[in-house]
């Protein structure tokens, strides 16, 4: 089992643990627009820059969300989605509020089947329940090119290699 760290302390992550040349799993998730589905992961006609993140109302998650917006919602080729524990209600109003309107917003809410699909779910200590931070790239033929699983959750992801990663996936 991967763990990761809350302020030093160890959290254990549960589900099915995925790395670079894996299947992406195709799973549904909610969006924040309309509580429409969205699927992520699997095949598609765009690369995937998928951003896993605890909750959008935390400064970190916040920063990293605006950042992703500003700095890989225009490449070509890539679809950008962040995914949070956040009720899609909640998720909708940081997005009005914050301008955010180049990416998609999800919520994994109902059934945490992407959180264990993708081995994020953080699964004891104060955070348990919700999503670590995490980026996958998901290349057009469904598998992943790209992973990090940020070590300390309140840590930023390193933007430049996930971003590098997500036009050579395009």
């Amino acid at each position: 089992m991967a763990t990761v760290t809350l302020k030093g302390n160890a959290c254990n992550l549960a589900g099915t643990e995925i790395n670079v040349g894996d299947a992406a799993p195709q799973i549904t998730v909610v969006a924040s627009e309309g509580l429409a589905d969205k699927v992520v992961g699997g095949a598609s006609d765009n690369a995937q820059l998928i951003v896993v993140v605890p909750s959008l109302d935390t400064p970190v998650c916040a920063a990293e969300t605006r950042r992703f917006n500003t700095e890989a919602a225009g490449i070509d080729g890539v679809a950008v989605t962040v995914v949070s524990m956040d009720l899609p209600f909640a998720a909708g109003r940081f997005c009005s509020a914050e301008g955010i309107e180049g990416l998609t917003v999800t919520s994994d809410f109902r059934n945490k089947d992407f959180s264990n699909a993708y081995g994020v779910l953080i699964a004891d200590g104060a955070l348990a329940g919700v999503t670590c931070r995490a980026i996958f790239v998901v290349g057009k033929d469904g598998n992943v090119t790209y992973k990090e699983i940020v070590p300390e959750i309140t840590e930023e992801p390193n933007f430049e290699a996930a971003i590098a990663a997500a036009k050579a996936a395009a």
